[in-house]
């Protein structure tokens, strides 16, 4: 703990650092697809997820997180040549509230609060961050979704405004360590407006990049371990 004594906040990315995102979406796709006797590898459909729901969110930056998630289904259904239905598309829509946290997330989270002031900044509505919240098992400090700003990383609106919180909560100039798993959304952009960051590599034993883009930069973040 002796490299992180003198931070004062942390503030974190939710889905793929706190919560399995990447199991709820091959979850919920995975039935959608097997419904319709098409084949496909988990693996390759969370690839394929991940190109639709970056070109949702950098397209239409103002809607939320649900609707991202049919837009989403729906190139998904053009591209393998399956049907979506609506029921199809409102269950993908609603099924946040679905996606399980790693084992180690709750535990972990109890322990760094008693330290530090955590902050949620993700890329999702409240709604839909209310029910996973209920699985991590603390009051967080702030919370700051897309919804909140009206963009997604790796659009820096939300980080501004996760600067304006610190200053609100009373953290010092250099006080805040940001810590994600994805260096698309997360580290690139933190590194950009002169965050310290740390890494959880969830993917350490898993080759590519999964349900998230391939980073258009390169970075390095302080600190790497693959799990909280």
């Amino acid at each position: 703990m002796s490299d992180f004594i003198n931070f004062e906040a942390l503030s974190f990315d939710c889905y793929g650092t706190l919560i399995d995102w990447e199991t709820g979406i091959a979850n919920e796709l995975l039935r959608w697809t097997a419904k319709h006797e098409f084949s496909i590898s988990r693996e390759q459909l969370l690839v394929d997820f991940s190109d639709y729901e970056a070109t949702a969110e950098r397209e239409f930056p103002g809607t939320l997180y649900p609707e991202i998630l049919t837009k989403s289904m729906a190139g998904l259904s053009v591209q393998y040549g399956i049907e979506a239905s609506a029921e199809d598309l409102a269950t993908f829509g609603d099924s946040v509230q679905r996606w399980p946290a790693f084992p180690d997330s709750a535990e972990a989270l109890t322990l760094l609060k008693q330290k530090f002031k955590l902050i949620i900044l993700s890329n999702v509505d409240r709604n839909s961050f209310a029910e996973s919240n209920k699985k991590l098992g603390v009051k967080f400090d702030a919370i700051i979704t897309a919804q909140d700003v009206g963009a997604y990383k790796p659009r820096l609106d939300g980080f501004h405004k996760l600067a304006q919180t610190c200053k609100e909560l009373g953290v010092t100039e250099g006080g805040l360590l940001h810590v994600a798993q994805s260096l698309f959304h997360d580290h690139v952009p933190a590194k950009q407006v002169g965050l310290q960051t740390v890494w959880i590599n969830r993917r350490h034993n898993d080759p590519g990049w999964g349900a998230t883009p391939v980073p258009q930069a390169e970075v390095t973040p302080e600190w790497t371990f693959n799990s909280m």
